[in-house]
């Protein structure tokens, strides 16, 4: 269940261009969240920035009674967190959200990120039993390469992609994923990142019938569903076919087969 917390930044660091990673203490939200959830936070008092901002819970330790997110500034909300320092309390819903489906009959699981949709899969990874986990991360260059280390230490295999060959593979992560579907069976994708690759990733899973799950990255605005900025469409039985969800109350994780991406 989610709570209205209080709570005290331990860390702040800038871990790429633009992309900052905030450790905050909470033994609430350590205990309680589950990978591919994420928190509503208030990054500001001025009304310069009353909406709250979504981001994706990147890791947890227990041990420690912490949580990470990692953002990337797009706008007044975000900047203003990047100038948050340690010691500062910050105001935050959590944990939020329709998580990621875990068990232990997926042996093999792969997870695809395009961009800053690589935070929640980092949680996954660390949380899945499987004994096979790939993970396939693309990014526009290698400015943008983040947790490369984190990701290379939670999976057995780290594939990367850049759109233009400065780091890793030239070209689409997707494509990556459906050379590692033609050699070995995978038992679920897991994906989150902009709506084209997550459209691929889709395809590809549907083509090589291979569960799969995405989280979808949409602004919101109560991340309650009150206020209906964040839907999306999902499968019906009714005239249309189709229905509107809203992906802080129904997702953010979707099965990939109830999704509709126009």
């Amino acid at each position: 269940m989610s709570k209205l917390l209080k709570e005290e930044i331990v860390s702040i660091e800038k871990i790429a261009r633009e992309i900052y990673k905030i450790s905050i203490k909470s033994d609430y939200v350590s205990d309680n969240a589950v990978p591919g959830q994420f928190v509503n936070i208030r990054c500001s008092d001025g009304i310069t920035a009353l909406l709250r901002r979504p981001i994706s819970i990147c890791d947890v330790d227990k041990a420690k009674g912490t949580f990470d997110i990692c953002f990337q500034i797009k706008g007044i909300g975000t900047e203003y967190l990047a100038k948050k320092t340690a010691g500062e309390t910050i105001d935050i819903i959590a944990p939020i959200g329709k998580p990621f489906h875990l068990s232990s009959e997926y042996k093999t699981i792969a997870v695809v990120g395009g961009g800053i949709g690589v935070f929640p899969l980092l949680h996954l990874l660390k949380e899945s039993s499987g004994s096979q986990r790939y993970a396939f991360l693309g990014f526009r260059n290698k400015e943008f390469v983040v947790l490369e280390d984190e990701f290379s230490a939670a999976s057995n295999k780290l594939n990367i992609s850049t759109d233009d060959g400065s780091a890793g593979y030239k070209g689409l992560v997707t494509d990556l994923l459906e050379n590692e579907l033609k050699e070995k069976g995978i038992d679920i994708i897991y994906a989150c990142g902009p709506t084209p690759m997550l459209r691929n990733v889709m395809k590809i899973a549907q083509a090589y019938n291979t569960k799969c799950q995405v989280s979808m990255e949409q602004r919101m605005g109560c991340g309650i569903g009150a206020c209906l900025v964040c839907a999306c469409k999902t499968k019906a039985e009714n005239e249309d076919g189709w229905e509107y969800s809203h992906v802080c109350k129904d997702g953010p994780v979707f099965w990939s087969n109830e999704i509709i991406l126009d």
